[in-house]
């Protein structure tokens, strides 16, 4: 975790100045929800919501644009500064702490938060998904919601981005199903077009499948209320995915879940 933390760091630059963010052209945080997602998540408007693993906070924003007190939380100094400026820039009024997420609980208080959100490619960054959930639970109040919008399983099997030599075949390329420790890797580029990473290119995640997850919310006394599986992405991850009216990508064929939400309640 301290190599992935260095990682985001040396990130961070390279994301603020992608094409992927646009974050010099139009900032329109709500265009990374899905529609499901406002309605899984409800009325937000005076609500106390904790983003975790924010990054950029770019999401972390639109909670703040529906009426939310919004906070936004991560382990990268860079991060944290580079959203803390964003806010910032865009007039509003949005808290951003610097910490582990497994120490969320010192950092920002027990029994606090009306909703936790994390986002999408989150969670295969945490080893531990017993631990995270326990933290999640903590931050809770009574009747406090749990909202995770997160890349299937799946798709992180077929990998994020299509490997150099491939062709129209879907592969496999890693594992669905957690268990076998970190997937170490070494690139100097990201998910997103720009500049080389500099310095700290080393990065370690963690394949969790959905039982895991499900599992490790049960374990910490969450209840369960809704699990989607979506067909659309943010970005067109194979070259023949069209474009949705909701302005994301979906595969002509076949129809494969790609992203799923999963609400939950303490």
């Amino acid at each position: 975790m301290r190599a992935n933390e260095a990682n985001w760091d040396a990130r961070t630059p390279v994301h603020l100045a992608s094409r992927f963010y646009g974050l010099d052209e139009n900032l329109d945080p709500a265009r990374w929800f899905a529609p499901w997602e406002w309605e899984d998540l409800g009325e937000l408007a005076g609500r106390d919501v904790v983003h975790l693993q924010c990054h950029l906070g770019t999401e972390t924003l639109a909670f703040a644009q529906r009426g939310a007190r919004a906070i936004g939380l991560d382990f990268s100094e860079a991060s944290v500064a580079a959203a803390g400026s964003l806010a910032a820039k865009a007039g509003l009024d949005v808290g951003y702490v610097r910490a582990n997420v497994y120490d969320a609980v010192e950092a920002l208080g027990e029994g606090r938060f009306d909703v936790v959100y994390t986002g999408k490619g989150a969670l295969c960054y945490l080893p531990d998904l017993d631990r995270w959930a326990a933290v999640v639970a903590r931050l809770l109040r009574p009747g406090g919601r749990l909202y995770i919008a997160e890349f299937h399983p799946l798709l992180n099997s077929l990998g994020p981005k299509p490997a150099p030599d491939a062709g129209p075949e879907f592969l496999l390329r890693n594992d669905y199903l957690g268990g076998r420790g970190p997937v170490h890797r070494d690139a100097t580029y990201t998910y997103t077009d720009g500049p080389a990473v500099e310095g700290a290119t080393d990065s370690y995640e963690w394949m969790h499948g959905l039982d895991e997850v499900i599992n490790a919310l049960i374990g910490a006394g969450l209840s369960l209320r809704r699990l989607r599986e979506s067909d659309e992405l943010t970005w067109p991850r194979w070259p023949r995915m069209t474009r949705t009216p909701s302005g994301w990508w979906r595969l002509p064929e076949p129809r494969i879940p790609l992203l799923y939400g999963l609400l939950a309640s303490r």
